[in-house]
Parts: structure tokens; sequence; C-alpha cells
């Protein structure tokens, strides 16, 4: 077993340097199955040895937005959810760090310290068209290939992307995955109103979420239907 403990979390001391990594990155406010049906379905397509997800401290294009869960609530939700999954592991990389959570240090400092003989870094397609705003786009392009999950129907026009940020079509890799209905925010909303959020996060992560001090701070109960429209 090696041991990484800059990555901050035990599941990670399991990857090994030389991996095939795909970095999944997120504020996971909070995690869902949608986001565990995502990374298994790039471990599998791009044959990859780990997903490490990397719950971001502060998204910085969300600056002054703050979360519904705390960090450490988030944190560990992200570990209830992977815990059954072989070749999941997380990491407190950007949890740990002060400031925003700029994924071209992240990658950095995985390609530091891992070594990675392929680095992949997933997102959602739609992510694709805010590329631009985030901290120098085009050397996170010289860091890892872009996995972009695509709706049924909904592949982005890379064509497009490619006059804005050169070299983007060639770096990216588009999954088209399943039409999956779930959305962090939508299960806030579903909290504040009491509706069930069961099937839709993992049974251990909706344990916890009904037990957390964010819910006891709101006063949220764990069902309370009918109050939103």
């Amino acid at each position: 077993m090696n041991s990484w403990p800059h990555l901050g979390s035990e599941s990670a001391t399991r990857i090994h340097r030389g991996c095939r990594l795909g970095v999944f990155g997120g504020t996971f406010d909070p995690v869902h199955i949608g986001y565990l049906i995502v990374a298994e379905e790039a471990y599998a397509h791009l044959s990859l040895d780990w997903v490490l997800f990397v719950p971001a401290h502060i998204s910085p294009l969300k600056q002054g937005e703050g979360t519904f869960f705390t960090a450490a609530e988030r944190w560990q939700m992200v570990e209830l959810a992977i815990a059954d999954n072989p070749h999941f592991a997380a990491s407190r990389i950007e949890l740990d760090r002060e400031g925003p959570s700029y994924t071209i240090d992240t990658l950095r400092t995985l390609r530091s310290l891992l070594a990675p003989s392929a680095l992949y870094f997933i997102m959602g397609a739609d992510a694709l068209h805010s590329l631009r705003a985030w901290r120098q786009p085009e050397e996170i392009l010289k860091l890892a290939r872009l996995v972009a999950i695509s709706r049924p129907g909904h592949t982005p026009d890379l064509e497009a992307l490619d006059r804005d940020i050169p070299g983007l079509a060639e770096a990216t890799h588009i999954i088209e995955t399943l039409m999956i209905g779930i959305s962090s925010t939508d299960i806030r909303r579903r909290l504040r109103c009491g509706l069930p959020i069961k099937y839709q996060v993992p049974a251990s992560v909706e344990a916890f979420i009904y037990g957390c001090h964010s819910m006891r701070k709101l006063g949220l109960p764990a069902r309370r239907p009918g109050l939103c429209v």
C-alpha cells in the first residue's frame, strides 16, 4: 500500500503511481447516485484504474454562494457514497487548501504525487461552455484529457468550442450516458420542502443527511410533504 498523505484520505492510499486516473471534482452538495453512475461510466469506458472524487472547498465560479452542507458533511457523504466501490477513492486536497478550488492546482498536485500514466478530468458536458472562465484552461488541457459526460442527444459542439480554446476538441473525450434527472440543487429543494430523497442518494448518505447538523440547524424534519409547490 502506498502512502500519499497530501491526498488526505485512507481510500486514496490505495492508489498507485503510474495508474490510469480519473479525477471527478465538484461541490457534491450533496453527492447523489447520478455522480456515482457518471464515475462508473468513465471508469468503464476509459479503462481507468481509479476514479478519485475531489470535493471542492470553494467553487471559483460560485464564490459567495456558500453551500447547504458544511465541508465536513460533504466530505463524509462522499466517503459514505463510495465506500462499497473498490475502484473509487476520495481526496481532501481541495477541502484542505485555503481559498477557491482551482482545477489547475489540483491536477498539478496529482501529476506530481502520482505520476499517472493517463490523467482524465471528468466533468459534465455543459461545463465545457464555461471552461474559458476557469483558471488557465489551456494549461488544464496540457495536464489532463477532459471527459465530458453528455446526455443522450445533447453532444457539445467541440468544433465551436475549439475556436475559443484551441486544442480543446483533441483533448476531450465525450461519453454519452444515461439521462439522469437528479441534481444536487433539486435534492436541496426537496429537503427544504420535506419531500423524500430516497433512491436519489445512497441509503447511507440519506441516513447521514437526516441526522446531520445542517438539517438540525435549519429545523428541517425528515419528511414534511405538501408544503412546496
